[in-house]
C-alpha cells in the first residue's frame, strides 16, 4: 500500500519567541514493513540546525526558535510504501540495549494495577505470541478509548486505574505488563490510515515486543491488533516521551496554543 502523509504542528505563542530548542522525530525510516519513497520535513518560524541518528536509530532533527516571530510551524510530510508483515518488524538494531527496554521506565512503572493485570498471565516461552495476543485483547478492555482522559504525562497506572484513555495509554499499559513478564518492550509513534476518515486530530502509537526467534513484533492493543499495512512506523522509544515526534528542550515565548493536523490516506494498493 502507498500511503500519504502530511503532519503539521503550529505553536502560537503570547509573547515573540527569541529563544528556544525542539527536538524533532518526525522523519521515518525503512524497516521490514516500510519503504519511505520520499520525505520532506520544513519549519516556518525556525530553523533545522543539524540531524542525527539518535539511541534507538531514530532519524532526529535539532530546531532553533529565535527569529522572533509569535507562530512557529513545523511539517512533515511524504510518500510511505508498507507491507503487511504481521507485524513482525524483525531483528533488534541500534544502540539501546534489550535489558533496558526490559526495564520499566518513569511512565510505564508498574504499581498495583498494572501488577494485578501481569498476575493474570505467564510467560514460560512456549507460546508467547498467544499470551501477547490474550494481553493485547485484555488490555483493549480494560482501557476504553475516549479522549480528553489523559495527557502526555500520563502514566500507564493511572491510565489503567482510570479505565479511560487514548492509543498512548493503551500502549504504556501493555509495555508495562510485558515487561513484568520478563519481555524487552517498546513505544512505536507512527500513523494509521482510517477508512473514510482522512483528517486526524493525532498520530497513532502502539507497542512492540522483543519476541525470541522473531525479534521486535508489533501489537496495538487500542485497536485489538498487530499492525499491518494500514500502519507507518515513525520512531521508537522506551515510553511515549522517548518517542515524541516535537519534544521542547527550551522554549521562549510565554504560554502557547499547541495544534495538530494530520492527514492521512491510501494513494495506492502494491501487489504483493
Amino acid at each position: 500500500m502507498r500511503i500519504s502523509i502530511q503532519h503539521q504542528t503550529h505553536y502560537r505563542f503570547d509573547q515573540p519567541v527569541w529563544h528556544g530548542v525542539q527536538r524533532l522525530r518526525l522523519t521515518p525510516r525503512d524497516c521490514a514493513m516500510q519503504k519511505v519513497l520520499g520525505w520532506q520535513l520544513s519549519v516556518q518560524g525556525g530553523a533545522i540546525e543539524c540531524s542525527y541518528e539518535d539511541h534507538n536509530r531514530n532519524l532526529v532533527s535539532l530546531i532553533s526558535l529565535g527569529t522572533g516571530n509569535g507562530e512557529i510551524t513545523i511539517t512533515g510530510q511524504g510518500m510511505i510504501e508498507t507491507y503487511d508483515k504481521a507485524g513482525v518488524v524483525g531483528a533488534h538494531t541500534g544502540f539501546m540495549p534489550l535489558w533496558r527496554l526490559a526495564n520499566p521506565t518513569e511512565l510505564t512503572k508498574p504499581g498495583p494495577k498494572i501488577s494485578a493485570l501481569a498476575a493474570k498471565f505467564s510467560n514460560d516461552g512456549s507460546n508467547t505470541i498467544a499470551v501477547l495476543h490474550d494481553l493485547m485483547a485484555a488490555v483493549n478492555k480494560a482501557v476504553v478509548y475516549e479522549v480528553g482522559q489523559t495527557g502526555a504525562a500520563t502514566t500507564a497506572e493511572t491510565a489503567l486505574a482510570t479505565g479511560k484513555g487514548v492509543c498512548q495509554d493503551h500502549a504504556q499499559v501493555f509495555i508495562a505488563v510485558a515487561r513484568l513478564m520478563g519481555l524487552p518492550a517498546r513505544y512505536v509513534s507512527g500513523y494509521l490510515v482510517i477508512e473514510g476518515r482522512v483528517d486526524q486530530d493525532a498520530g497513532h502509537g502502539w507497542a512492540e515486543v522483543h519476541v525470541p526467534g522473531l525479534g521486535w513484533v508489533g501489537f496495538d492493543a487500542a485497536n485489538d491488533t498487530c499492525p499491518d499495512d494500514t500502519y507507518v512506523r515513525l520512531a521508537v522509544g522506551a515510553d511515549y516521551r522517548d518517542a515524541a515526534p516535537v519534544t521542547s528542550m527550551a522554549q521562549g515565548g510565554g504560554a502557547a496554543v499547541l495544534s495538530v493536523a494530520v492527514q492521512v490516506s491510501q494513494q495506492q494498493v502494491v501487489e504483493q
